[in-house]
């Protein structure tokens, strides 16, 4: 990437801002369907889980433990259990399984 970094800079600043600005002029009303209300309730959501599952799978050095910790880490947290509990027992059971397999 050669040319003016400054450029660069007020392109990415130019664009960040637009995404913020185009709502904020197209929508002036309370969004008052349910459908849409719904899904822009769920974006944060699902923006961060999109960017979160890649590094989950690379993050081991075997791809079955890492499936091994999300799964586990999965099914505790849908059955209500608190973060840190979800955290601790996934890593355990990613070093669990990487002993079993490499050990």
């Amino acid at each position: 990437m050669r040319g003016n970094i400054y450029l660069y800079i007020l392109v990415m600043a130019g664009v960040t801002y637009l995404i913020r600005l185009i709502p904020l002029i197209f929508m002036r009303k309370e969004i008052r369907n349910v459908y849409l209300k719904s899904f822009l309730y769920y974006v944060p959501y699902v923006t961060l889980a999109v960017m979160t599952f890649p590094a989950i799978l690379s993050a081991t050095a075997n791809l079955w433990s890492a499936l091994a910790g999300f799964g586990t880490a999965l099914i505790l947290a849908y059955r209500g259990g608190s973060l840190f509990k979800v955290s601790i027992l996934a890593c355990l059971s990613v070093f669990i399984f990487e002993l079993m397999v490499w050990g």
